[in-house]
């Protein structure tokens, strides 16, 4: 017979340590949760073992049992926003993480979702209010270009937090974005609109829609003249070139630009001194390199985008490859300020369209540094981004880190860290270490207050790590000991010296 306190003690052990499907509701009767703007599609029960959702060509591996929840809210008349919500059936860890979008989003980011799964979290994916990843469903559709921007996200995080809470009984302990490009985009507008959501933000590479100005610019600039354009087989010529003359400027030659803000290359060094080559650069295009790497400035000299930095070269493409824009950039143009999809690129002017585009993202796309009720409710920021970012300027995240310190107005600042990657490109990729454990970091900095000093990334070739590094909080860079291998991370420190 118990006596005293231990039954209370025993329900509690019992509560950790079974599966959390023992106290919650059955799946089948998440159906039941409709209401005027919430529909329940879905609600079943998924094995443990692989899934290949509808509609995507990768499967799923190595899943745990869950209940897997499809849902359709419609916040407005004109709003048509897809989400699904995982709940694990066993060894929930009482926690939801709620995962970005890419692009112009479209579809659900099962990736991402199954990650999260296999960790123990409840989570959840919006396709942001549309299928597929043009941004054509914009014209004549203001409605849904909100969606888009930010309330598709907000709407699927109250609907995965009342399935949870349904489900199991209970509210998530906490609550974690994550997200890069579109999605980190995504994760800093939540902050801002609804700073008491999340616990911790996980933005990585944000790329905000002004971006797409930048990108077209640069086309305009770089391919529209063709004696302009580069050649991809000039690409690793060029990019030793970069390596040759800023490699050893952090004071050990490794391959990679620890600091590529001090890097400035004279192109002028590669011109061809008689007929053109593979192994050098014709007048124009030694111009065209110097736009790459250059700010994006008015005809009166007033910088609106910062550069692609030096180490990028390889991917050059991406921004300056041709024959058109990437419909990714070209898309704000034709669907959101001229909604013609036979908008000309080539008739693009960097004031005016620049302008233009403003006037329609500023009051539902533009990322607000003033974060501060975000801070006070205890949330945790953690940015990242690539130094060798081909398709949004490094720069932007270092600018808008320097905003947010400036315009929040919180005395202590452990609650906002940025981590830059030499190295590495757009949201992974690169020669430089780009796979880091990015929420245990949050993990750690939310639940136990360790605010990260430092990340340990790694760079995988074939499949296995051959370099490990430490990521360091900006403007700290990671300083060689002098002595042990340079592969790793163990032999560098993080310091405040550029």
């Amino acid at each position: 017979m118990f006596t005293g306190r231990k039954p209370y003690k025993i329900v509690l052990f019992l509560m950790m340590v079974l599966p959390a499907a023992l106290y919650a509701e059955p799946c089948e009767r998440l159906l039941q949760l409709v209401s005027p703007k919430v529909s329940i599609t879905f609600a079943k029960i998924v094995e443990a073992g692989n899934l290949t959702p509808a509609g995507s060509e990768n499967t799923l591996r190595d899943l745990p049992s869950f209940c897997r929840v499809a849902a359709d809210l419609k916040p407005t008349s004109d709003s048509d926003i897809r989400i699904e919500v995982w709940l694990p059936t066993v060894r929930w860890n009482g926690k939801f993480i709620a995962v970005g979008s890419g692009g112009w989003g479209g579809s659900i980011s099962y990736g991402e979702m199954a990650d999260a799964l296999r960790r123990g979290y409840a989570t959840s994916a919006t396709d942001d209010g549309h299928t597929g990843p043009s941004a054509s469903f914009i014209v004549n559709h203001p409605e849904k270009l909100i969606d888009f921007a930010y309330r598709a996200d907000h709407e699927m995080t109250v609907e995965a937090k009342t399935l949870i809470h349904a489900f199991y009984g209970r509210d998530p302990r906490y609550s974690f974005w994550n997200g890069c490009s579109g999605g980190g985009r995504e994760g800093l507008l939540q902050a801002s609109r609804y700073p008491e959501e999340f616990d911790g933000i996980i933005a990585g590479d944000p790329a905000n829609i002004r971006r797409n100005a930048w990108a077209l610019e640069l086309a305009v600039q770089t391919f529209k003249d063709p004696e302009a354009y580069i050649p991809a087989a000039k690409y690793p010529m060029i990019h030793r070139a970069v390596l040759e003359a800023c490699d050893a400027k952090d004071g050990l030659k490794d391959g990679l630009i620890e600091a590529p803000e001090s890097c400035n290359v004279d192109f002028k060094s590669l011109q061809c001194k008689a007929e053109d080559g593979i192994d050098c650069l014709t007048a124009r295009q030694v111009q065209t390199a110097q736009t790459i790497t250059s700010p994006v400035a008015t005809r009166t000299g007033q910088i609106l985008f910062p550069r692609v930095e030096p180490g990028t070269e390889l991917r050059w493409s991406r921004l300056a490859g041709g024959p058109q824009p990437a419909d990714l950039f070209l898309d704000e143009f034709r669907y959101v300020v001229y909604q013609d999809p036979n908008w000309d690129w080539r008739t693009f002017d960097l004031e005016r369209d620049s302008a233009k585009a403003h006037a329609i993202d500023k009051d539902i796309d533009e990322l607000n540094p003033n974060l501060t009720a975000f801070a006070k409710h205890g949330g945790k920021l953690l940015l990242y981004h690539g130094w060798a970012d081909q398709q949004v300027a490094p720069g932007s995240s270092v600018e808008f880190y320097k905003e947010v310190l400036e315009a929040s107005k919180v005395t202590e600042q452990n609650w906002v860290r940025l981590f830059m990657a030499p190295g590495m490109a757009h949201c992974s990729g690169g020669e430089g270490p780009d796979n880091f454990d990015k929420i245990n970091v949050m993990e750690q900095w939310v639940e136990l207050g360790k605010t990260p000093e430092q990340i340990i990334a790694a760079h995988k070739a074939a499949g296995k790590i051959d370099r490990t590094r430490p990521l360091c909080p900006y403007p700290q860079v990671a300083r060689y000991k002098g002595v042990g291998s340079i592969d790793e991370a163990s032999n560098f420190s993080c310091s405040s010296s550029r």
